[in-house]
């Protein structure tokens, strides 16, 4: 239901071997409920339960940036969204740089 795909954009190429966690809010908390490594292709799938509810992907982007021996700003992308719809398929991707992010509801 939820996948994502981490372009780097500084380079034109997937971004592969990033620690991605799926989070959703349980009241105040946030319980992780997957984790996964992104593939060759900068891809990952989570399967889990369709449920509303708020949603947190949490990029841990540092050890990527430090293999690619250059200077960084950012070390965590957390990405906070809703899912209301739970009959569609989520996918949110993270366009990446040393110095910033964006992101966008894909299909």
């Amino acid at each position: 239901m939820i996948s994502t795909h981490v372009l780097d954009t500084s380079k034109g190429i997937p971004a592969d071997g990033i620690v991605v966690k799926l989070r959703r809010r349980e009241g105040e908390a946030w319980k992780e409920i997957g984790r996964g490594v992104t593939s060759k292709d900068g891809r990952y799938a989570f399967d889990c339960e369709k449920k509303p509810g708020v949603y947190q992907l949490f990029f841990e982007i540092e050890e990527y940036l430090k293999q690619e021996s250059r200077d960084f700003f950012f070390i965590r992308a957390p990405l906070v969204f809703k899912i209301e719809d739970v009959t569609r398929k989520y996918h949110v991707p993270l366009l990446l740089n040393p110095f910033g992010y964006t992101t966008y509801r894909g299909s």
